[in-house]
């Protein structure tokens, strides 16, 4: 079945259906899992392994921590939502002492009564095997003596660590030892991958031909100031600073010298997310049915705000009334905090205080959205609070609409992903210039300053190598305008701010606007603001 005709089908679902057991029924399915993990197999290199942890368990306060998150590489490949846990992924076929071959182990917690009763049951073994479909599944206490000899492997991939876990003195399987001991088992040196920076500005200077190394040694010094810890490599600094190509060729060779003769090392930190990156950027049918579905349930939360919102509530509320929209859908959480920002406070764009007591006539930024079953939805919409734009917001919010939809039609299977910013960014230049709120197209960075779009998927900024669009890609296309107050502009445009965001699927056919039901056209706004909401009537008793 046509990837198009599983979003069409979508566009008619109801409420989440439930088991006999009250659990949804439509999470992803084992043979996805395992599907996915076939996937990645096909990427790998010859003769060699890949390890994945799970997230952390992350403290909130005393004894009390954040609501657990597992890591979406960990949860493409296996379906396990619970800390403490490693996967094992093989090339290529392993025996073990019986004769059995396997490419592939998970390590899980272990089931224990007592932990249970406090914190919800586990899988265990028996459930890795019967519900994630692994054939191969031990507790974590077993991966210190997993047997497994990383020296025969012509590499070893993982992600390198981020050492955010604590040590649990009474868990020995918890994620802390199972890295631990992983260290050990491959004897891994903590420098492998100390200097990541230096070592990227290392292969520039041996890729760079002698007729370019002047170009390329001033984009180096303009790095300085972003990491001056450049400048403590000699090699590097003596680049810069060289006068004549003889001097950079020796620098150049010297650079190759300096590689050639560094430790020999099996061991991998770079390839995997490569390869993640590449798998988790086109969408899979099944994966679409969800993804479809967070972004339409966020979508709703947009239409809903719209009928409910009047000047004398809060950011907090109109955060509140988004949430609960996803809650009545089934979706477990927010793929991220949820920005609400009215007035100067949407100008800041990443703002998630969501603490304005009163809307009054702002308009008011709205940047959220639903996680359903791990997929991330983000939409944003920009609306005036007492139901009507003022000239003023309407002339900025009409260049943000024209400047997305010169976006979206620029994602089309083929198009380089930076065409969208570049389509988006042409609008809202010309228009800010327009208006006279800058007097050249160079000044308008300062109102527009982030990129037009991002993959979507698992994480709300999902991994992608953002080459070429390819069809059964998901990516946002959001451009903005911020005017602080403040700004070296007319005053009448001071504390506007506008963000318009949809979730746009890449056909072969062109764009899907995922996220078109909620209104983006500034009269259709006003038109939905006028309708009753269902919340109007839901008034509580005041607390005074």
């Amino acid at each position: 079945m046509k990837l198009k005709l599983f979003i069409l089908c979508s566009l008619f679902f109801s409420m989440t259906i439930f088991a006999q057991d009250g659990l949804p029924t439509d999470y992803l399915s084992a043979d996805f899992h395992k599907e996915r993990r076939a996937a990645l197999r096909a990427k790998m290199a010859d003769n060699s392994v890949a390890v994945f942890f799970a997230n952390p368990v992350r403290n909130r306060a005393n004894d009390v921590d954040y609501v657990y998150h597992q890591d979406p590489n960990f949860y493409y490949l296996t379906g396990y939502k619970e800390p403490h846990a490693v996967l094992v992924v093989f090339k290529d076929n392993q025996t073990d002492d019986k004769g059995n071959t396997y490419n592939e182990i998970l390590y899980v917690q272990e089931r224990n009564a007592q932990a249970e009763q406090w914190t919800g049951r586990r899988l265990g073994i028996e459930g890795a095997k019967n519900q994630l479909g692994f054939d191969v599944a031990y507790n974590g206490s077993e991966f210190a003596n997993s047997g497994i000899d990383y020296s025969a492997f012509n590499k070893v991939m993982f992600n390198n660590f981020n050492n955010d876990y604590r040590d649990s003195k009474r868990d020995k399987a918890d994620l802390y030892s199972l890295v631990e001991s992983f260290k050990t088992q491959v004897n891994f040196d903590e420098s492998v991958d100390e200097d990541p920076i230096k070592k990227r500005v290392y292969e520039m200077i041996k890729a760079t031909e002698v007729e370019n190394s002047a170009n390329v040694a001033q984009m180096i010094s303009r790095a300085f100031e972003q990491f001056p810890e450049l400048e403590n490599d000699e090699v590097i600094a003596g680049y810069v600073n060289a006068t004549d190509d003889k001097t950079r060729i020796e620098l150049k060779q010297q650079v190759i010298r300096i590689e050639s003769e560094a430790p020999k090392s099996n061991l991998d930190t770079k390839s995997l997310s490569t390869i993640m990156a590449s798998l988790r950027q086109l969408k899979t049918e099944e994966e679409m049915v969800l993804l479809n579905k967070a972004v339409r349930i966020s979508a709703m939360g947009q239409r809903e705000i719209m009928k409910a919102m009047h000047p004398g509530m809060s950011e907090t509320e109109v955060q509140g009334i988004h949430e609960y929209v996803y809650k009545k859908y089934g979706s477990e959480y927010e793929g991220y905090p949820s920005i609400v920002g009215a007035g100067n406070n949407g100008c800041v764009l990443h703002y998630i205080e969501n603490t304005k007591m009163k809307l009054e006539n702002d308009l008011v930024l709205m940047d959220l959205g639903a996680e359903y079953h791990g997929y991330t939805a983000d939409v944003t919409r920009t609306i005036p609070a007492n139901g009507k734009f003022t000239p003023e917001q309407k002339a900025v919010y009409d260049i943000v609409y024209d400047a997305q939809e010169a976006g979206i039609a620029a994602s089309t299977v083929g198009a380089p992903f930076r065409s969208v910013d570049a389509a988006s960014r042409k609008v809202v230049n010309e228009g800010l210039v327009r208006l006279g709120i800058v007097k050249t197209v160079d000044e308008a960075r300062q109102y527009f300053p982030h990129g037009t779009s991002h993959y979507l998927g698992l994480d709300v900024h999902d991994p992608g190598d953002y080459g070429d669009l390819q069809a059964n890609m998901v990516i946002t296309v959001e451009p903005g305008i911020y005017i602080p107050d403040g700004s070296p502009c007319d005053e009448k445009w001071w504390g506007i701010a506008v963000r318009i965001e949809d979730d746009i699927l890449i056909t072969d056919k062109g764009p899907v606007n995922l996220s078109a039901e909620a209104p983006r056209k500034s009269d259709e706004i006003e038109a939905l603001m006028k309708e009753k909401s269902a919340l109007d009537d839901f008034v509580l008793p005041k607390l005074d």
